[in-house]
């Protein structure tokens, strides 16, 4: 396990479908390492990230029941969140704090939201206390946030305080294709990716399968592919039988960490190398 992962506590249809698996398969800001990269080898490698963890335990439950490393991102200050997040890390899966942010659409954000009204004290108010609302956090990606992860100011605040907690690494979850998370995350240093495929965008078992199966071909294309879903009945009958087939289909599922990991070091290389 890297350091900056290391705990004390512990020794991402139709035309109108089409036209957005397309439009959100690029990468954010022109400041980060070329995406381009040598011919994959060995196993293709996928992580999956459940979202919107801590609202239900039915739903919760059944989400570690899933076979494999499947990292649970929980909601701050959702009722189910502190006793599945102890069930997930007791059982090995990774628990991230899925962060709210503030969205362009109007809808309520969930309790522990960051705003744009917000300074940077109570930005990172915001985090520290949410943070201890989720126990065992190795890392942070966004609920929403289709409005704040668009202003670099913001996301500076943010990423300087996830820095300084030393051990946390950030997920962009693309929420807008004008996001400046990950360019913001790698400009501070902070191991971070962004997600690859929402399964679930439309909850749907069609558009789900579709999602899955794009997931797949990125994985085999790119090497590695994260994907972000959510506990829906749709998504979690999706996954329970996928899931099971990974070895037959030559498709090894991964802690998203180790995604990290990896696309840390090829950041901290480029930026050894950018600086000659």
């Amino acid at each position: 396990m890297p350091g900056w992962l290391c705990r004390t506590s512990h020794p991402l249809l139709s035309v109108f479908f089409l036209f957005f698996l397309l439009a959100g398969a690029g990468q954010a800001g022109s400041g980060l390492p070329d995406a381009s990269q040598p011919k994959p080898t060995g196993t293709p490698r996928i992580a999956i990230i459940i979202d919107d963890m801590g609202r239900t335990l039915d739903g919760g439950e059944r989400v570690l029941a899933l076979p494999g490393p499947v990292v649970c991102a929980f909601l701050p200050e959702e009722p189910h969140t502190r006793t599945l997040a102890e069930m997930a890390h007791l059982q090995g899966n990774e628990v991230m704090l899925h962060q709210p942010m503030e969205t362009m659409a109007t809808r309520l954000l969930d309790k522990g939201g960051m705003t744009l009204a917000m300074n940077e004290t109570d930005l990172r108010s915001q985090l520290n206390e949410n943070l201890t609302q989720v126990p065992h956090v190795i890392g942070v990606n966004n609920h929403m946030g289709s409005l704040l992860t668009q202003h670099p100011g913001h996301m500076a605040w943010l990423m300087t305080a996830i820095k300084e907690k030393q051990n946390l690494f950030f997920i962009d979850s693309r929420t807008t294709k004008k996001t400046v998370a990950r360019q913001l995350a790698y400009e501070k240093g902070i191991p971070s990716i962004s997600r690859d495929v929402f399964l679930d965008t439309y909850v749907n078992e069609k558009f789900i399968r579709i999602q899955w199966d794009r997931l797949i071909a990125l994985a085999r294309k790119q090497g590695s592919a994260v994907a972000i879903g959510h506990p829906h009945d749709e998504t979690l009958r999706v996954l329970e039988e996928k899931l099971a087939t990974l070895k037959q289909v030559g498709i090894r599922l991964v802690p998203v960490s180790e995604l990290v990991e990896q696309q840390y070091v090829r950041d901290t290389s480029w930026q050894l190398s950018s600086s000659h």
